[in-house]
């Protein structure tokens, strides 16, 4: 025997609150990083969390390039705007140079320590 509260579920017509749909958007990390400490914090974050995440490091910093204004940096840098989308996107696959110009443009160096 069904419980009562599904019987008078099932027969009750939906409210207009109840058919509403929830608008969504995109989530777009680049819109949050907007000051240079927040923009090392997150590359940071992605050189210590996954170090070895080629694809997701080369993503971040194309995160960082679009905070900045991709125009910028392209100008910045010496590349066109093309082929930073290309080379720091989800399929890139930048050269060290591409990543060493593209850090330089956005104001982030390098620092090497040691894991021992």
């Amino acid at each position: 025997m069904p419980r009562p509260s599904a019987k008078r579920s099932a027969r009750t017509k939906p409210t207009a609150t109840s058919t509403r749909r929830t608008k969504t958007m995109p989530y777009d990390v680049a819109a949050q990083l907007r000051t240079d400490h927040e923009r090392a914090a997150y590359l940071d974050a992605w050189l210590a969390d996954a170090p070895e995440d080629a694809a997701g490091i080369a993503r971040a910093l194309g995160d960082i390039a679009r905070a900045t204004g991709m125009t910028q940096v392209a100008k910045d840098s010496g590349m066109s705007r093309e082929s930073l989308y290309k080379a720091l996107g989800g399929e890139g696959n930048p050269s060290f140079a591409t990543v060493l110009k593209v850090a330089r443009a956005v104001g982030l160096t390098f620092r090497a320590t040691t894991t021992r």
